[in-house]
């Protein structure tokens, strides 16, 4: 069955052809599995709540039918302002139009929100641009620069709200910097989300084409229910592709958590148990709650430009397992510089089992991927990342969270991560252990090595499944490093930042490139020389073996530019006096991005061996392989391309490479 729905019809109709619906949401109501709902170009300013699950074998599909011609999205147009003094309008909503969920009355907030909760769910926009919030109308009416924003010129927009109680309205000031709002595109989003199920198990559905903008978006910690403006909502097998996502308060898109009434936001509302325990505790609860590999995830996300949302571009906790993100552009996440917390990333997933992460390109993100405990399985691969750092005249957010292209949290691996070109300040945050780096180019530091973990045991599972194996601290170690090329690009002097709340606890972060990080970390042999197997096992004698650090493997690197070795690298080259002027340069040109460099020169013959699984092994604890995820091993022959390696085996993402390349 087709379901025609065109905005712009004559009148609502029965969703034929010759009657089209006029809203989506209609054909949500009674699409089946194998339906099809084509969408013609225009603005649907609804929410759709898909009530049927398809089938694998039957979906049912959304198809915006001009590609990007149909808009859904979260807001409405404002025409009544009414100047107020200066550069400043005011207008005010009734209340009803927002139903049981106002925006302007509710805060972001939540488990892991560091930044002080002083923002609304709510947003202006002026001409598809998010305004900035003021706390008061004299903030609002002065228009100054915030100097935590990545782009302060923009930050000059402010708006502000109040309510008034006995007329049951919202009231927002808006500083339009000069502009007549009444002659400007003016919208502000009412609604929480565009294409979400309210119920969990509506699977099986693919939605593609479409622009999806401008919602009231919630705080989407691990733990708690996970908003997106899309989303499959705990469900398996959906498909998103060729949308433009933007603009959401906090995530574009949820592949994240059903709502538990018992440990939702447990620690904001009840303090007495960390917010670490109730993660711990969801992934236990999540069992109960159907968190099998037959019912949730095996999502795609796929050629989606994401961009310009406040927490994430894709957010998810659990609900994400088994899925493939590839080819989407994901930029300008959190640039506004004005929420805060743990769970800010262009993608940030939480027990990222068994994820393919590939093709992306991601940059001019707080974080560019943050893959947050139980990263099992997770593959990083032939990714493009870059500016994903904080410039240089921007001020630290007060509970905002450092940048870097790559974070692996407290997970106990096999995490992969290979083929990808990382050019940021910061390529890793190896707050984790059990992590192969694989034949990529790394231009940024390795940060929190030995740190960052605290006692946050965590869970890892049986390999390819979600059922729970086990819980360990994280002892740090069993990382791999085969084949990449380490290039200091940036200044390696430490980089200070300070405490959220205390200038005088300054803290300083490694900016040197290179695995001398690891220098105290044993090898295997040096590692397993500990354990004596001819005598019966002495558990107190072994107890500081069973919690030091794991070992390390490093072969066949390339360190340039002052990039420093592990101390005890196997067949690596490490450039000293080259003689010549080395460089990385990513250049933009006529939207295409080439790679500039001329360190293949200096590397002329030098080759390593080929590697693949059997080489990398088995992660330490849950004694899993690096392989894919269908359990067949990996051979590393293909390059950041595509293109296949043969038997000279050069180090880096290129099997091939040059002094340009498009990327």
């Amino acid at each position: 069955m087709k379901y025609y729905v065109d905005a712009n019809a004559l009148k609502d109709g029965n969703g034929s052809s010759q009657r089209p619906f006029r809203r989506i949401g209609d054909a949500a109501k009674l699409a089946l599995p194998g339906d099809e709902v084509l969408v013609a170009p225009g603005v649907y300013r609804e929410y759709v709540d898909p009530v049927n699950a398809g089938t694998e074998d039957a979906r049912i599909t959304y198809s915006s039918t001009t590609p990007l011609g149909a808009v859904i999205t979260g807001a409405e147009q404002i025409k009544n302002w009414k100047h107020y003094k200066d550069n400043v309008w005011v207008c005010r909503v009734a209340n009803s139009v927002f139903g049981n969920y106002n925006p302007y009355t509710t805060l972001v907030f939540g488990d892991w929100y560091f930044a002080t909760p002083n923002k609304h769910t709510g947003c202006v926009y002026l001409n598809d641009k998010a305004m900035y919030e003021a706390t008061s109308i004299e903030e609002c009416i002065k228009g100054e620069v915030y100097e935590c924003s990545w782009v302060p010129e923009e930050s000059i927009y402010k708006w502000y709200t109040e309510q008034d109680t006995e007329a049951d309205e919202t009231i927002i000031y808006a500083n339009f910097q000069g502009l007549d709002p009444n002659q400007e595109n003016v919208e502000i989003n009412v609604r929480r989300r565009c294409f979400m199920p309210s119920k969990t198990g509506i699977g099986y559905h693919t939605v593609s084409g479409f622009k999806i903008e401008k919602a009231a978006t919630t705080w989407a910690p691990p733990a708690a229910f996970q908003d997106g403006m899309i989303g499959p909502h705990w469900s398996k097998g959906w498909i998103i592709e060729d949308c433009d996502i933007s603009n959401s308060k906090c995530a574009g898109i949820s592949l994240g958590k059903y709502l538990d009434p018992d440990n939702d936001h447990y620690f904001t509302y009840k303090h007495v148990k960390s917010a670490t325990q109730m993660e711990r505790d969801a992934a236990c609860r999540g069992q109960y709650h159907g968190w099998l590999k037959e019912k949730i995830g095996g999502h795609i996300i796929r050629r989606c430009n994401i961009h310009h949302c406040e927490q994430g571009g894709i957010i998810g906790r659990m609900g994400g397992v088994f899925s493939v993100i590839e080819d989407n552009h994901i930029h300008h996440i959190n640039n506004m510089m004005e929420l805060g917390g743990a769970e800010i990333s262009g993608i940030k997933m939480h027990a990222a089992i068994d994820v393919l992460i590939r093709r992306n390109h991601i940059h001019h993100c707080t974080m560019g991927i943050w893959c947050d405990w139980e990263a099992q399985g997770t593959r990083i691969s032939q990714n493009l990342l870059h500016d994903n750092q904080r410039p240089a005249y921007a001020k630290n957010l007060p509970g905002g969270m450092m940048s870097q292209d790559l974070f692996v949290e407290v997970s106990h691996g096999p995490t992969l991560i290979d083929n990808n070109i990382l050019l940021s300040d910061v390529s890793l945050r190896f707050a984790t252990q059990g992590v192969a780096m694989v034949h990529n180019l790394i231009c940024g530091s390795f940060t929190s090595v030995s740190d960052g973990t605290t006692w946050r045991y965590t869970p890892y599972h049986i390999p390819h499944r979600t059922e729970v194996m086990g819980f360990m601290t994280i002892l740090h170690g069993d990382n791999r490093f085969y084949n990449n090329i380490f290039f200091q690009k940036w200044p390696s002097d430490d980089y200070v930042t300070y405490d959220d709340q205390d200038a005088s606890h300054a803290y300083h972060e490694n900016r040197a490139v290179g695995t001398h990080v690891f220098d105290e970390y044993l090898t295997y042999d040096e590692w397993i020389a500990q354990f004596d197997f001819t005598r019966y096992p002495n558990m107190r004698e072994l107890e500081p073996v069973h919690f030091g650090h794991l070992p390390i493997w490093s072969e066949g690197n390339v360190y340039l530019n002052g990039a420093k070795p592990w101390k005890k690298e196997v067949n690596g080259l490490t450039s000293e006096n080259v003689g010549q002027e080395l460089k990385v340069e990513l250049v933009e040109k006529d939207g295409q991005y080439y790679l500039s460099t001329n360190v293949f020169d200096y590397l002329k013959d030098f080759s390593n061996r080929m590697i693949h699984t059997e080489l990398l092994g088995k992660a330490f604890e849950p004694e899993e392989y690096f392989e894919n995820a269908d359990g067949t091993p990996i051979r590393f022959d293909a390059d950041y391309f595509g293109n296949h390696r043969g038997i000279h085996v050069v180090p880096g993402p290129f099997a091939s490479p040059s002094d340009s390349m498009k990327l």
